[in-house]
């Protein structure tokens, strides 16, 4: 069976992802961002913090 077959079978139980994203102080989904929000959304740009220098935080036990 091939890749494209296999993807026509499972097509039915596929569901559909939602991606909820913090903005304005709060978590909302992607889907009710209005225009400007979901260009807001698209200009961020992602990093890891190890490679940008900011692993100076510390964490106090319990």
């Amino acid at each position: 069976m091939t890749d494209t077959e296999i993807l026509k079978n499972n097509e039915q139980e596929r569901q559909p992802v939602e991606c909820w994203t913090r903005v304005m102080g709060y978590f909302r989904p992607y889907s009710q961002f209005n225009k400007g929000k979901k260009s807001e959304f698209n200009e961020r740009k992602w990093f890891l913090e190890e490679k940008c220098g900011c692993t100076h935080t510390t964490r106090k036990a319990a």
